[in-house]
Parts: structure tokens; sequence; C-alpha cells
């Protein structure tokens, strides 16, 4: 062999051996060098147990609301549209209602005849009294004057009673939001003639403000540890990068048999605010169910080569490399599941670019 070749020869294996060297001493799929930041021990802390399952944001009983009208009539004003925000009390519609006003104004005095009427009757029978003391009436005129008095004072409680039923009526022309939320649907306009003879008609829908709750399905292999009022959270696929909150409100007696696999319905209300959520979200749920004691190490500690997940650890002044695996991650920590034990000094990592 030429000596050209021999020294050609050399240098390739020199840097073939160099390259391995480096990769050796630096951890995989790093291409800026690493520092080591600082040094951390594995402890013991408490952490919490999450179940981990899929739901859907739908709408609870009862938080959808119709809204109708009781009388047949003209839509005089219509004050809302899909979309509309309202309150309790606030009014929706109002029917015509000069034809009621004009039925109640002569119920009204229907009752002031009728009420002379009894005034009269009383005198009467007064004055059939004294006669009959003087034994200057017949006997059957008292009774007389008495029914009478009693026939008038029947017409006017019958005629208050009129009157009263044309006032509920002509409440009812008013239509106003029993709940506060948002209008969901409006079937009707302003013009148009409602008839009421044989069913309410739906004016508008009012879906209330608390009107959403989220159902998630959980494993029978894990709904033994789920509890009324265990803490949630959860995302959802619009905006996966909000974590909204809810608390576990009631847990399904019954299972629900999704392809071959027993699940329960678990019921969570939902306490942040519902403002960005819509019914029939995908939600990405985690039920906090208790807490227990593990070994963990802050989350920036743990380094990944593929799917291998490791650290480094100082063994007699130098950092040797661990495969770890890694459970629950809370807070900036991870669960150490094994890899490592207690009071082992992890190196926290740092890339050059960055602390330049």
């Amino acid at each position: 062999m030429k000596p050209g070749s021999i020294i050609a020869s050399l240098l390739i294996a020199a840097a073939l051996a160099g390259g391995t060297w480096w990769l050796l001493s630096e951890p995989a799929g790093n291409a800026d060098e690493l520092l080591v930041e600082s040094y951390a021990q594995a402890e013991t802390r408490s952490i919490a147990s999450n179940i981990l399952a899929t739901g859907i944001i739908r709408l609870r009983v009862g938080a959808e609301v119709r809204i109708g009208s009781q009388l047949s009539g003209i839509v005089e004003e219509l004050n809302v549209v899909v979309g509309s925000q309202v309150s309790q009390g606030d009014v929706i519609a109002r029917i015509d209602a000069r034809s009621l006003r004009s039925r109640l104004e002569q119920a009204n005095a229907q009752v002031r005849v009728l009420r002379q009427e009894v005034q009269r009757a009383e005198i009467e029978l007064e004055r059939a009294r004294q006669l009959a003391v003087k034994g200057l009436a017949p006997a059957n005129e008292l009774e007389d004057r008495q029914l009478d008095l009693a026939d008038a004072r029947a017409r006017l409680d019958k005629a208050g009673r009129d009157a009263a039923v044309v006032e509920t009526d002509l409440q009812y022309a008013v239509i106003r939001a029993p709940i506060g939320g948002t209008i969901a649907s409006v079937s009707t306009q302003k013009g148009e003639t409602v008839a009421a003879s044989f069913e309410t008609p739906t004016f508008a829908t009012i879906i209330a403000r608390d009107a959403l709750e989220l159902v998630a399905m959980v494993d029978e292999t894990d709904i033994g540890t789920v509890e009324t009022g265990n803490p949630v959270y959860f995302t959802v696929e619009a905006f996966p990068a909000i974590e909204f909150a809810g608390t576990v409100k009631q847990i399904a007696p019954k299972g629900t048999i999704i392809s071959g696999v027993v699940n329960f319905e678990v019921m969570i209300e939902i306490d942040s605010p519902v403002d960005r959520l819509r019914p029939d979200m995908t939600a990405n749920v985690s039920i906090r169910t208790a807490e227990r004691e593990a070994l963990v190490l802050p989350s920036r500690a743990i380094q990944r080569d593929g799917f291998e997940q490791y650290v480094l650890v100082e063994q007699d002044g130098e950092l040797v490399r661990r495969s770890v695996s890694v459970g629950s991650r809370e807070a900036g920590f991870s669960e150490i599941r094994q890899g490592i034990g207690p009071g082992d000094k992890v190196a926290l990592l740092q890339r050059a670019a960055e602390q330049g």
C-alpha cells in the first residue's frame, strides 16, 4: 500500500472514532451543545391521580325554554332576533290587545252597574225590614227583598270574576322572557297573525346562560374511583390551548355498551365561563380522583431520544444516562415510575445557544 493511502486510512479511522465519542457523550437528537444548568434531586411528593376520558358538551335538561302566546292576535311588537341576550322579565313580544282593552272596559262598567244594584237591594231590604217591624208589610215581602240582595251580590261577584279573566288575558298580550339567556330561534315576525285556539304557538326559544354541561364516558375499570365532587379539567378541539374546569355532579347508575366496552356517563357541571363552548363539541376530559405519593422530577430534566425518555444522573463525578418510565405530569413536575431512586442527583440541561 502507498504511504498516502495509509495516511488517509488513519485519518478516516480517527474521524470515525471521534464521531462515535461525540454520539456517546452528547444526548442524542440535540444539534446544539447541551450544558448543565443546575441539578435537581428526585423527591417524593403528593400528586393527583387522573382518569382520562372523552366527553361531549350538551344542553342540560330544562335549559331550553320555548316561549309562546296564549292569545290569538296580530304580533304588534317583536323585540328579539337570533342571538339576542335577554334577562328574565324582558319583553319578547306584544300582541295587539285593543279588543281585550275594550272588553275589560265593558266588564268594569258592568261591575259598576251591579254595585249600584247591590246598594239599591240593600236599601230596599232595610225599608222592608222597618215596615215588617211596624206590621205594615206582608211577611213574604222581607223574604223577597233578601233574595233580591243575594241575587245582586251573586251577579256582582260573577262580573268581577269576568273582569279579572279579561285583565289576565290582557297581561298575556305582553310576552316576557321566563329566564335569562340567549335567543336560539325566532319563529314569528312583526305583523304576523298567531292563532292559539288549539295549541300555543312558539314565538322564540331561549337557551339559559348556564345551559351547558359536560358528559364524559368513563370506562368501567375506572368508574369505581370517580365520585361526585371530583374536580375536572377539560379541553375542546376548537380551543385546544384553553383549559376549562368543572365538577362531577352525577354518575349514571347504568352503563352503556359502546363497541363491546361498558362505559358509564359522568355528568359534569362546568365551572368556567361557557361563552366559547357550544353544544355537541367534543372534549378531552381529565377527572382528578385522588392524591398519592410518587417520585417526581422537574419535567425539563427529562430528555427524549425517539421513543425513549431518559435523564442524566451524576454518578462518581460523571453524568450517566438512564432510561426512565414517566407517569403523570403536573405543575412542571413529572412522575418517575422507574429508572431512578430517591435522592438521585439529576442534571437540568440548557442549550448553549439559549445560555448565550
